[in-house]
């Protein structure tokens, strides 16, 4: 595991970074316009001494204005789910839809008891569970040179293999993100807590007037499990089955009068009652007004009004799939957590393995559990065992998300270009949205069939003979 700040990281440039936190910290209290007040904070040391205290007040929203970018180098598949889960960073990351992956190496953890000691028969776990995984290597390299898409070929890639990821975020999100690291539930698997430390070193040499706030949430009683209570009161397995298809479980009623009565009282200032009496004499004069307005809002810049509206979905989804839809940011996402492990014998087959290698694939996910269970009786703890997950895997996730959201999630994931399953779920998503909101649903799914173009220029599909937008022109 490497990772590095990239950018300028002189000291020239950290005081400069220090001093614009400063600055913000003290605006509020301080004459003069942003600059003079900016101008007048020339001291590193008191600085330094003034970004610390307000953001140990717990005004840690100066520090937001620290921008840091990192490369993250060979960490495992499962810190980067772990990490894309936060809504307020940004993430560039080598794509399995592209690329082979049989040499990229795979993280190899110490394995501890659940009292956290390495078991004494560690070295020989280790040799067995690099012979297992380098097996299941093997198996993805035959299966791409089988011509299989690699996109399906990696179903069988053990949550260990390593990702490589570019990461940016403020200062604040990043002290959030070092804390969970440290001190939260996922910070009993070793590598998790490991990154932790990282983190905690470049906090301590580059962003230094976080470090008290970051020793202080040690203590955090919120980084203890507030539900152990329910699980004692409750005689049933930990782990559900997995969901049979998408499905809509709560939404805002009257959605579509909702937005087109937000779109006249945006216009005309007017409350809700006079909007909505406003959009029956509309009616009256213009049958198709309800079209119309709709209409315009899908291809306004500005579509707030369809934030006024929410969609939640629970979703059966594999680990391979997975990332695909929590990247989206602007939606509230729940994850079942990595431990306690899940049912390894729920997993989703793609078709083209399912039409040549079938036998063999389920045989993988079996041989694969035994070999779970097996370090398991041995005493292995959960928290390293999550490195057995492979990313055929599912699991049932929930998600609440606005109709803007939901609007671009189906321009980006209804395209014949997007991953099939993601695409499946999205139209899924589209489909029940269509049965409870027709005018909403008329604005969902792929650019093409929506506004009438692709932007995806040469790469596009050429579906429906639609036409295709090249930089600033449209041909067809």
């Amino acid at each position: 595991m490497k990772v590095v700040l990239l950018g300028s990281n002189t000291k020239k440039e950290i005081e400069k970074r220090i001093q614009i936190v400063s600055s913000a910290g003290n605006l509020s209290r301080s004459s003069g316009t942003v600059t003079e007040v900016f101008e007048n904070h020339k001291s590193y040391e008191d600085n330094l001494k003034l970004a610390r205290a307000v953001v140990g007040y717990g005004h840690k929203s100066i520090a937001e204005h620290d921008y840091l970018v990192f490369a993250l180098e060979d960490v495992s598949v499962l810190i980067e789910q772990i990490l894309i889960s936060y809504r307020l960073t940004s993430f560039t990351i080598k794509s399995r839809r592209n690329v082979d992956f049989r040499n990229v190496g795979f993280y190899v953890p110490n394995f501890k008891d659940n009292d956290g000691n390495t078991l004494k028969n560690n070295k020989s776990l280790q040799e067995k569970y690099k012979e297992h995984m380098e097996s299941l290597f093997q198996k993805y390299g035959e299966l791409v040179d089988l011509e299989i898409p690699v996109e399906d070929c990696r179903y069988i890639l053990p949550y260990c293999f390593n990702s490589n990821i570019i990461m940016g975020c403020d200062a604040n999100e990043f002290l959030r993100i070092t804390c969970d690291l440290l001190y939260g539930k996922m910070s009993k698997i070793t590598e998790v807590y490991e990154l932790g430390k990282k983190f905690e070193n470049i906090i301590i040499k580059y962003a230094p007037y976080l470090i008290k706030a970051l020793e202080k949430e040690k203590d955090n009683p919120c980084y203890t499990d507030q539900y152990k209570f329910v699980d004692k009161m409750f005689n049933r397995p930990q782990q559900g089955k997995l969901l049979p298809k998408v499905n809509m479980t709560n939404y805002t009623e009257d959605a579509d009068r909702i937005v087109l009565c937000n779109i006249l009282m945006t216009r005309y200032q007017i409350s809700m009652r006079e909007a909505k009496k406003m959009l029956l004499e509309l009616k009256e004069k213009d049958k198709d007004i309800e079209k119309k307005l709709i209409k315009g809002l899908i291809y306004s810049k500005n579509q707030r009004e369809l934030e006024q509206v929410n969609f939640s979905f629970e979703i059966p989804i594999e680990l391979a799939v997975l990332t695909h839809i929590t990247r989206h940011r602007m939606h509230s996402i729940l994850i079942p957590d990595f431990v306690p492990m899940w049912d390894l014998e729920n997993y989703f087959t793609p078709k083209s393995i399912e039409k040549c290698w079938l036998k063999e694939y389920k045989k993988v996910f079996i041989e694969n559990k035994k070999v779970m269970e097996e370090f398991k009786e041995l005493g292995v703890r959960d928290e390293d065992l999550v490195y057995f997950y492979l990313s055929g895997n599912a699991c049932n996730i929930y998600t609440t998300m606005n109709g803007r959201t939901l609007m671009w999630i189906s321009r980006m994931r209804c395209c014949n270009k997007a991953q099939y399953a993601i695409r499946k779920i999205a139209k899924d998503m589209v489909k029940e949205v269509k049965m409870v909101a027709p005018l909403i649903g008329s604005g969902l799914g792929p650019t093409c069939e929506v506004l009438g173009y692709c932007p995806e220029g040469k790469d596009s599909c050429k579906n429906r003979g639609v036409v295709i937008k090249k930089k600033d022109k449209v041909v067809e």
